[in-house]
């Protein structure tokens, strides 16, 4: 058997991270992925004559991408075609009027005073306060490893603009909207991007309010679609001999009697022995299922089982004969925060399915950035809204063909005049589509919830704290789902294997 330095489960932006980062630094790497295709969450699939984006549809946060490809040698601009998004968003508010942010700071602000007057000034202060953040190198904090209260501790005294902040980490995503803004409009056009987190506003910690702002700072779409992003990282860690094998599921990871993780077994029965384990798949499948609960201190096994799963939303991804009214690569349905709320608490979490009437979501046009993606003169439509991943009383199967085919009628009458008419392919991903595709339990994008009793130094530690020899990337350990932190996890874990190992 060939031994590899790092033997790597999934081939995500974080498993490829860490793969091409070890790879870059003279190991000897092997990703293994379940599938046929790279990418994971951030992966474009062609379906007939259009290339669909399942999973990630912008880029933001672009510091943090820099550093990763500044880790591989070059830089991400060179590597992947971006395309700017400006206007970066739109939204439509249950009333049917509309409000469009470009990525101009003054010019957002001009747009919201149209609206509210008083919050032109409070949306000039929040981005005054959260570029102060930015400039501090708060960013930062998301690419450190977070194992121990040692090391989140030291992350404050190291980044001392995070004292400043600190307050922000035990707010809620709705405080910081409560603190800067007045008009019920404006807090909804900033209210939904808590669910780039994962959760409703109230539950949101208030430091992912730097989310819409940092969108001001650059928001991009890949030409050719998401996959770009992962298909790049793979072809640089393949220039320093990183391997990649699709089609090949791991099922066991192999632990000796000291507890130390040594190499995986393959669904067909092939042991591939390794010096450390790199997990990327979500951390209670790893540890319950392929480490097995027989290895675990009973305080890991009571733990792993403690965290709740992140949200699952269903996808629905239309080839469209014609150019839809859409003002932006992202168009923003929303309702009233207080009704936004009383969704997760109410009905979310109990398995409610929302009728079309009641859903609230993201509406994404990436043709709009890229053509090529679609027939000339035809576009992609992507629908991203609610739905629990356990219905109450029935299942995905049973209410797929339902569910998508009623929202695309009401969207068609109320939010894109035409779109049902000209709908040409309609290919839909539920929360159990996705878990049974990518192997996630609850076809949990984020893995775990990333509410404050999961964050940082309290989610599963990127260096395992049972097994040696066994670490963590992607969204189950710190800094948590998203394109631009996955990737800094992958780097925090090559970092900790090159340091210990």
């Amino acid at each position: 058997m060939t031994q590899y330095d790092a033997v790597i489960i999934g081939a995500g932006l974080g498993g490829l991270t860490t793969g091409a980062v070890l790879a870059k630094r003279g190991k000897k790497v092997l990703v293994l992925e379940q599938s046929g295709q790279i990418g994971g969450c951030c992966t474009t699939y062609e379906v007939g004559k259009y290339k669909y984006d399942i999973g990630a549809s912008v880029v933001e946060m672009l510091p943090i991408i820099d550093g990763v490809f500044a880790e591989l040698g070059t830089t991400f601009e060179k590597e992947v075609d971006l395309i700017q998004c400006d206007p970066i968003y739109s939204v439509i508010f249950p009333d049917n009027s509309r409000l469009t942010i470009p990525m101009s700071v003054e010019g957002a602000a001009d747009e919201i005073g149209k609206i509210s007057p008083e919050d032109r000034k409070g949306f000039l202060e929040y981005a005054k306060t959260f570029e102060a953040f930015i400039e501090g190198n708060g960013l930062d904090f998301f690419t450190m490893p977070m194992n121990t209260l040692g090391d989140f501790m030291g992350a404050f005294k190291k980044i001392p603009v995070l004292a400043k902040f600190n307050k922000y980490f035990f707010m809620t995503y709705g405080d910081v909207l409560n603190k800067f803004f007045k008009s019920p409009k404006i807090k909804q056009s900033m209210a939904y991007q808590s669910f780039y987190s994962g959760h409703s506003p109230e539950q949101a910690v208030g430091i992912f309010a730097i989310i819409p702002y940092m969108e001001h700072k650059g928001i991009y779409y890949p030409r050719g679609g998401m996959i770009k992003i992962p298909q790049a990282i793979q072809r640089l860690g393949e220039k320093s001999g990183l391997e990649v094998r699709v089609n090949a599921e791991v099922v066991k990871v192999i632990v000796d009697d000291s507890r130390r993780a040594k190499g995986v077994v393959l669904k067909n029965g092939e042991k591939i022995e390794a010096k450390v384990v790199v997990s990327n798949i979500n951390a209670r499948k790893l540890y319950i299922d392929l480490v097995g609960e027989e290895n675990l201190p009973s305080i890991v096994k009571t733990g792993i089982k403690s965290y709740n799963l992140s949200k699952s939303t269903p996808y629905i991804c239309l080839g469209v004969d014609y150019d839809p009214p859409l003002d932006a690569h992202h168009t923003l349905v929303t309702r009233d925060v207080e009704e936004i709320n009383a969704f997760w608490w109410e009905k979310y979490r109990k398995g409610y399915l929302p009728t079309p009437q009641e859903q609230f979501g993201l509406i994404c046009c990436p043709t709009k950035a890229d053509p090529s993606l679609a027939p000339k003169g035809h576009h992609i439509v992507a629908l991203d809204f609610q739905g629990p991943f356990k219905l109450a009383g029935q299942t995905w199967d049973d209410v797929k063909e339902e569910f998508s085919e009623s929202l695309v009628s009401y969207l068609s009458e109320r939010i894109i005049p035409g779109l049902k008419d000209h709908v040409q392919d309609m290919t839909v991903s539920t929360p159990l589509d996705f878990e049974r595709r990518l192997l996630n339990p609850g076809g949990a994008f984020y893995c775990f919830q990333q509410d404050l009793s999961a964050q940082a130094v309290f989610r599963p530690a990127s260096k395992s704290k049972a097994i040696k020899g066994l670490y963590l990337a992607g969204a189950s350990t710190h800094p948590g789902g998203g394109v631009p932190t996955v990737m800094a996890s992958g780097v925090i874990a090559a970092n900790q294997i090159v340091q210990y190992e």
